[in-house]
């Protein structure tokens, strides 16, 4: 298992939510990571944060590439872990519609941090070396 070390001194101005010999696995980072982690989870939580109810189609079309059927397991993943809700509206065709629970808003300010340091770091790198570079 990994641990987290702590031999260079601490980076963590509010302290280590992994405390020194404790497995990574059975904290509150993993846990976090292991809900909201993955290649397109963070996308469709900040699409519903800024369109606060989606269809599964205008999801579709706001990030490309997605999959129909990867798109229906992430959104079904999201939901059961208490982050989106699923709304069905019975009838014909059928209508339903996503959006945010409570649990799911709570972490917008974690989204927001990201888009945050993501802006002000996007341009410290050289592109021309960058291992996410599409060919």
């Amino acid at each position: 298992m990994l641990r987290w070390e702590t031999n260079r001194g601490n980076l963590m101005e509010h302290g280590s939510c992994v405390p020194q010999g404790k497995e990574i696995v059975r904290t509150g980072f993993h846990y976090t990571l292991s809900i909201i982690g993955g290649k397109y989870k963070m996308a469709i939580l900040y699409l519903l944060a800024e369109h606060i109810v989606l269809r599964h189609n205008a999801i579709h079309r706001r990030i490309e590439g997605i999959p129909y059927k990867t798109l229906a397991a992430v959104l079904k993943e999201l939901a059961s872990n208490g982050l989106v809700v699923r709304t069905e509206y019975p009838q014909v065709p059928p209508k339903v519609e996503y959006a945010l629970t409570e649990r799911g808003r709570s972490l917008i300010p974690i989204l927001h941090s990201m888009c945050d340091w993501g802006e002000r770091h996007m341009d410290d790198t050289d592109h021309d070396n960058d291992s996410t570079k599409r060919i």
